[in-house]
C-alpha cells in the first residue's frame, strides 16, 4: 500500500536543567519566536518555535542524552516509512510512544513520527 512522507523539521536535543534558556538562546539566534512559552507545566519536555524558515517544524527538546540535532521525517504510515528506510540501509533502533527512532548507515539518529498537517507545507512524496 502506498504511504506518503517528508521532512517535518529539526530537533535541537538539549541537556539541560533550564528549557526555556535553551528555548530562548535558540530562538534568538535563529531568529524565530517560541510558538507558546506557556505550553505544557513544569515537566515540560519541548519548547516550539514560530515563524521558522518554510514552516519547518524546529522545537528544542530536553534530553538525559548528549546534546545534538536531530531531524524528523513525517509520515502517514510511520511503520511503512521505517520499513522503507530499513531497506535503504538505516536501522530501527526503538519505538518510543508513537514514533519510530531509527540510525542511519552513517550513524545519525532520527525519528518517524506521524503526519500532522499533510495539507500544509510541501507536498509529501507518495512511496509505492
Amino acid at each position: 500500500m502506498a504511504h506518503r512522507s517528508r521532512l517535518a523539521g529539526f530537533i535541537i536535543d538539549c541537556n539541560t536543567d533550564n528549557l526555556d534558556a535553551a528555548a530562548d538562546f535558540w530562538a534568538q539566534a535563529l531568529g524565530v519566536t517560541i510558538a507558546d512559552r506557556n505550553a505544557g507545566d513544569e515537566t515540560c519536555e519541548y519548547q516550539q518555535f514560530g515563524d521558522t524558515p518554510g514552516d519547518l517544524y524546529i522545537e528544542v527538546q530536553k534530553v538525559d542524552h548528549p546534546s545534538r540535532v536531530h531531524l524528523d521525517i513525517e509520515s502517514d504510515d510511520i511503520d511503512a516509512e521505517a520499513e522503507r528506510l530499513v531497506k535503504l540501509g538505516a536501522k530501527k533502533v526503538a519505538f518510543v510512544k508513537r514514533w519510530w527512532v531509527m540510525e542511519a548507515p552513517t550513524g545519525q539518529r532520527f525519528c518517524v513520527v506521524r503526519m500532522k498537517q499533510p495539507e500544509i507545507r510541501s507536498t509529501p512524496n507518495e512511496w509505492a
